[in-house]
Parts: C-alpha cells; sequence; structure tokens
C-alpha cells in the first residue's frame, strides 16, 4: 500500500470517528502529532519493545482470525511498545495530510537510508526531539513549506524506524486495523474512577457527574 493510499485510509477513518467534525489549526494538529513523538519516548524509557512472533503466533497462525482476537493479541503484544507509538505519529501525519489535501510520494530507499544514518550516535530521545522541532526549524531556518514539513517529518520517522530495523508500515496497517474497531469520538463514555477518602468514608465516584450527599 503507498503513503498515498495509507493517507487516505487514515483521513476516511479519522472523519468517520468523528475527529474532524470541528475545524482544526495546523499548530493544534502538530502538536498532537509531537504528543505521539512523547509517548515514544516514554515507551523506549520502560523498555517496552513490541513483540511481533508472539503476535503472529497467537494470531496469524491460528484460528479465529477474528477482529475480537486481533484486539485482544494486539493489546498483548503491540499496543505501547515504541513502533506502535510511532504508527500513531505516522497515521497523525497521514491523516493530516488527508485533511489538507497534500500528496505524499513513497520515499525513495536512498532516502529513507539517508534518514537512517542521521540517527547513528543519536539516543531515541535525540531522534525524537530532532523530529519534533523539525516544522519550526525548517520554517525559519529553510523556509520550507507546511507540505515540506509533513513530508519530511514523515521521513525522518521512516528513518528512524529503519534505524531501529522496524518494519514501520507493517506496524502502521496493524495500528489502523486496530483504530477502525474503537468506538467513535462521541460514543465514547469515559468512566473514569478515583479512590477518594474523606475521614474514614471510602467511595467510587466518576470524575464527571458524581454527587455526594453528605460531604460536598
Amino acid at each position: 500500500m503507498s503513503l498515498n493510499e495509507l493517507r487516505n485510509k487514515a483521513y476516511r477513518n479519522a472523519v468517520t470517528h468523528g475527529f474532524h467534525d470541528k475545524e482544526l489549526s495546523n499548530e493544534h494538529c502538530l502538536c498532537l502529532i509531537i504528543s505521539e513523538l512523547m509517548e515514544a519516548v516514554e515507551a523506549d524509557r520502560k523498555g517496552k519493545h513490541a513483540d511481533r512472533e508472539s503476535f503472529k503466533s497467537s494470531y496469524e497462525d491460528e484460528e479465529p482470525h477474528d477482529d475480537v482476537n486481533f484486539k485482544y493479541c494486539f493489546e498483548k503484544y503491540i499496543k505501547d511498545t515504541i513502533p506502535d507509538e510511532l504508527s500513531d505519529a505516522v497515521i497523525r501525519l497521514l491523516d493530516l495530510a488527508g485533511l489538507r489535501n497534500i500528496s505524499i510520494d513513497d520515499f525513495p530507499k536512498e532516502a529513507i537510508y539517508g534518514a537512517s544514518e542521521s540517527c547513528v550516535g543519536e539516543t531515541f530521545t535525540e531522534s525524537i526531539y530532532a523530529i519534533s522541532t523539525l516544522p519550526i526549524r525548517y520554517f525559519y531556518e529553510y523556509n520550507y513549506s507546511f507540505e515540506s514539513q509533513i513530508g519530511h517529518m514523515l521521513l525522518s520517522i521512516f528513518g528512524l524506524a529503519k534505524h531501529m530495523n522496524i518494519d514501520l508500515i507493517w506496524h502502521v496497517e496493524q495500528k489502523m486495523r486496530y483504530n477502525e474497531l474503537r468506538p467513535k469520538l462521541n460514543e465514547k463514555k469515559i468512566l473514569n474512577y478515583e479512590n477518594n477518602y474523606f475521614g474514614n468514608y471510602m467511595y467510587y465516584r466518576p470524575i464527571m457527574g458524581w454527587r455526594s450527599n453528605n460531604y460536598i
């Protein structure tokens, strides 16, 4: 699947799930992309690596190949790992490209190799810092267009993935399938509960919507 095909798929899924119900600025979207890159940093610090072999043996090599089993295996072996968080950043970039009608040509092997070589001698966090600051650096230092900034961010992430021997396209495709199984944005019901202690009284309450009849 080409990058433009992945772009179209990412954008369609975002629209279907209600992520473009209101207009957001490029700066807003870029900040969300950077937030995904920061989650990749946290995954690296925690040593969270994808177990693709276990995913393969548990899902790809076994029946059934239904959505329930896929979701279970993905969450157990892939979700919240370094490749998964890098995939999130790529998917948000592709979605933004779709939103702004930016064409993303497939990167030549030489370009990905060059981006990979730029990671040599850097820590993972340093490489992520370089990618995260790319838009503002490329704008002020080189006057690159927004379209070019998006393309170079994508290329840099693919270069980092190659440097780490991560099959990023495979991970992007799996995360897209996982995202398709998620509920729409306006259908999500957040039921966060927290323990609260007031004197000797302990109770659970939703963060929103709870009313105490004695203490508040």
